[in-house]
């Protein structure tokens, strides 16, 4: 059975950026059913063993690396089965980076930068209450450093207006975008 390829927008931006909330904003306007899909939905539902490793059973730090290997491998498959996906992450290295160009480097990815001043990110931080304190500062300082793409938006901008914009963005997407442009940057990996 012949299946076409979906379509993928990748969110990136520093925890407490608004990820999610311009994601959630997105499906509801997108022509296409996308899927919402994120490391948060995983930690949410029950997925991975959080009860157990917070009472120390599990070293979070020994099961991230296949955690987050897993996630990556995860975008083509369901990609390639013909689903359209909206991807928030938090691309934390220039290896994580690498991997998913060589993962995704072939599909249609619109890459989508979250931008947030500091302070606000350590003031939403705080207010949620539920990210260890000093995520976002370190996120805010890397994330974006490796990255080209395709839109960036200011998160304290009004959300309509960034929807508006990614929206008007992606449906004029063309090609090369900013993952073919990172192609040229980033070698191919042999995995």
């Amino acid at each position: 059975m012949a299946t076409s390829r979906g379509s993928i927008i990748l969110v990136n931006g520093a925890s407490s950026s608004g990820k999610s909330t311009l994601c959630a904003a997105l499906q509801a306007q997108l022509p296409l059913p996308f899927w919402h899909y994120s490391i948060d939905h995983f930690r949410g539902t029950g997925v991975l063993p959080w009860s157990r490793i917070d009472r120390g059973d599990f070293a979070w730090h020994t099961l991230r690396p296949a955690f987050f290997e897993g996630f990556h491998r995860c975008l083509p498959a369901l990609a390639g089965a013909g689903n359209h996906l909206l991807v928030e992450h938090i691309v934390e290295t220039r290896e994580w980076m690498a991997r998913l160009l060589d993962l995704l480097g072939s599909f249609d990815v619109f890459f989508v930068g979250v931008h947030c001043p500091v302070a606000e990110l350590e003031r939403r931080e705080a207010a949620r209450g539920d990210r260890p304190r000093g995520d976002a500062r370190r996120d805010f300082e890397t994330v974006h450093e490796f990255c080209t793409y395709d839109i960036d938006v200011d998160s304290t901008d009004a959300l309509d207006a960034n929807v508006a914009a990614v929206l008007r963005a992606w449906n004029a997407r063309s090609r090369p975008n900013a993952f073919d442009r990172m192609l040229l940057q980033f070698p191919p990996s042999s995995a």
